[in-house]
């Protein structure tokens, strides 16, 4: 466990070192999830990768809708860390877990039954439509347990515990290495799922991690003790939950409406586009993890700076892990751009037409993801503040004011054709992190402590929305 006294003096960089190290490699393991799927699923032919490719967008969407409360009990708790207070963490993790389980049943329930109704306005094609109406069945049935296993992390991670979410995750990827192939293809008696096995292999191992992160918080040996009187509704906190994780909500909801979106579009070009530009998310969202890791270690560090009220180590640690963001995903950039048609052939072999395609996608875009690293960062350190409000704004421009709207005019209306969606996620990448850097070096962030007073997350959300009009409306 990183101690809070290593987290709020010392080194900036060791501390981040101390911490986005184990992050990374836990957010590496936890990105095998998929890269196992996409290696096998993509043994099985072009329609199985379009199935999943199609509805990986929709169950992320149900998943955002709620994971806002999450963020909520991480940004209080690394505040609360910071300030000393631990019986009020252990407050906070027990009322966070309790929310979690109510609104990740209502969402997994709702996403079942509506599966059919997603997959018929994305109008799929037949061959690709009950493969991913089945994946999609099986993966809102396991929305419980991402959840569930999601804010444990994002608890351990807020009082710098960040070792055993890495031990559990790196126990529980094994062993999806194993019933991968196994559900997928079958063995003696036990018959090939195909695509439903690769959504099941991945709901066993995620049932698994969720009940041990309970168990923890259960047993309270590794910083957090949950104990049963703090599940008792407590509606104050949930009401200070709600302000504060209803703008990561939509933050998070904004993006993954903003894949629905773009599936259309994508959809709207045939099933081998289709095909390229799940192989291509899958690539994009293992390399950014280094900075995802970063973002995630820059929240904790921030949090529980600003918590103790030491607001210039907080800005430097921003500044610091924003810069170490951009510099890590330039290099992974400029590697991919020069090994892009090999890496798309390692998830799709013998498929010449998603390769080359799927190659031209990584190429375009691989070398302004420094730009996009650079937002995630900045948006770790807004949210470790209690600004989920310029997260949510961030998303919101990224979405739905560059990408979308440039990736529509460049395939539609000029002569690039699916080519112009490429353009636009490196067109975005430089968009988004320029106004990040903007909105970093404003300031008006560092000033917010959760910790101080019940009401202070209302004064938050009034105080960034007058901030987005001033910026975006002067």
């Amino acid at each position: 466990m990183a101690h809070s006294s290593q987290l709020l003096t010392g080194p900036i960089h060791k501390a981040l070192l101390s911490l986005a190290i184990p992050i990374v490699i836990s957010q590496l393991l936890q990105s095998a999830y998929q890269l196992t799927d996409a290696f096998w699923v993509g043994r099985l032919g072009p329609a199985e990768v379009a199935a999943v490719s199609i509805s990986m967008p929709v169950t992320f969407l149900v998943i955002a809708i709620g994971a806002g409360l999450a963020m909520a009990g991480a940004t209080l708790a690394a505040q609360y860390m910071g300030a000393g207070r631990r019986e009020e963490v252990d407050k906070v993790s027990a009322q966070t877990l309790l929310m979690v389980l109510v609104v990740s049943t209502l969402l997994g329930t709702c996403g079942y039954w509506l599966s059919p109704h997603f997959l018929t306005l994305l109008k799929v094609e037949p061959e690709v439509y009950s493969n991913a109406l089945s994946f999609m069945h099986v993966s809102f049935i396991g929305v419980i347990f991402v959840f569930t296993f999601n804010m444990f992390q994002a608890l351990m991670r807020g009082i710098g515990e960040v070792r055993i979410p890495l031990l559990i995750v790196l126990g529980t990827v094994l062993l999806n290495l194993v019933l991968d192939p196994l559900f997928i293809f079958g063995y003696g008696i036990m018959p090939g799922l195909g695509v439903t096995g690769a959504a099941l292999a991945t709901l066993v191992t995620q049932a698994i991690a969720a009940l041990i992160g309970i168990g923890i918080l259960l047993k309270g040996r590794h910083g957090i003790h949950v104990r049963l009187r703090y599940f008792i509704p407590d509606y104050s906190y949930i009401r200070r939950a709600f302000f504060l994780g209803i703008p990561g909500s939509v933050d998070l909801s904004a993006r993954a409406l903003g894949q629905i979106i773009m599936s259309f579009l994508v959809a709207s070009f045939g099933t081998v586009t289709i095909a390229s530009y799940g192989v291509g998310n899958n690539i994009l969202m293992f390399v950014t993890i280094p900075a995802l890791g970063l973002g995630m270690a820059i929240s904790t560090l921030v949090g529980q700076n600003l918590g103790a009220g030491q607001i210039e180590r907080a800005s430097q640690a921003a500044t610091t892990g924003a810069i170490w963001g951009f510099i890590s995903l330039t290099l992974v950039g400029g590697l991919s751009f020069l090994l892009a048609p090999q890496i798309i052939a390692f998830f799709v072999p013998e498929q010449p037409e998603v390769i080359a395609t799927g190659a031209r996608f990584v190429e375009v875009m691989a070398l302004t993801w420094g730009g996009m690293a650079v937002q995630v960062c900045i948006t770790g350190a807004f949210r470790a503040s209690g600004n989920m409000m310029n997260a949510m704004v961030l998303s919101l421009l990224s979405q739905w004011v560059f990408l979308f709207p440039i990736a529509f005019v460049l395939s539609k209306h000029t002569e690039l054709g699916k080519a112009g969606i490429w353009w636009a996620f490196a067109a975005t990448n430089i968009l988004i992190g320029i106004v990040s850097i903007c909105w970093l070096a404003r300031g008006s962030w560092k000033h917010t402590r959760l910790t101080q007073q019940k009401q202070e997350v209302l004064h938050v959300t009034e105080e960034t929305l007058r901030e987005s009009d001033d910026q975006y409306y002067p």
